[in-house]
């Protein structure tokens, strides 16, 4: 049997990239690997429209998620996962943008809430065109990082509608810049399949 050799740590073999970016690309690296790690029930594939406001825009998304066959029972609750891939586009006073995200997230669903209640969070990538401006913010670049933290609530006879809050924000990680990143608090409805 050939002897096992211990893997560098991901952010070390990233040393290339700025440290930001280095742990947003390790993150989602993770994400990415445990998606394939455990089975779970059947994937279920859903649909979602999303509203959300910032300083200087609003946005308005409509997306697909799929459940990854993944899925743990630990002491503090259940923890799950899903790719979410989105089209969005931003209102702001000096022009419109369109928003191309993918993202990998985790949700947990304590113990000891209510049936339905979950928090989510992910690291996503996304294209930004043309780069978003307005009156106070500018980017410098049309590829962003996409970080979310939600909370919300699965409810209907087969868990089929959703309802979530989400806290998302925008930024380049420091790749170039100015970079001043954007912050959005959406609504989110899902209707799964």
């Amino acid at each position: 049997m050939p002897a096992a050799y211990p893997l560098p740590p991901l952010t070390s073999s990233l040393s290339f990239l700025p440290s930001r970016v280095a742990s947003r690309l390790a993150l989602g690296a993770l994400l990415a690997i445990a998606s394939v790690q455990a089975l779970a029930a059947e994937p279920r594939t859903a649909w979602y429209v999303q509203g959300g406001a910032a300083e200087d825009a609003e946005s308005l998304t409509v997306g697909v998620s799929r459940d990854w066959r993944w899925e743990k029972q630990y002491r503090y609750g259940h923890v799950s996962g899903q790719w979410q891939g989105e089209v969005g586009r931003w209102h702001s006073d000096s022009e419109n943008s369109t928003q191309l995200g993918v993202t990998p997230a985790l949700r947990w669903r304590p113990n000891g809430w209510s049936d339905g209640w979950f928090v989510e969070g992910g690291i996503g990538v996304n294209v930004i065109f043309p780069k978003y401006n307005t009156h106070s913010k500018e980017f410098s670049t049309t590829f962003n990082f996409g970080d979310h933290i939600a909370v919300g609530k699965r409810f209907g006879s087969d868990d089929q509608h959703e309802w979530s809050l989400r806290f998302q924000h925008f930024s380049n990680a420091r790749i170039k810049r100015p970079n001043p990143g954007e912050n959005f608090l959406q609504f989110r409805y899902t209707h799964r399949l």
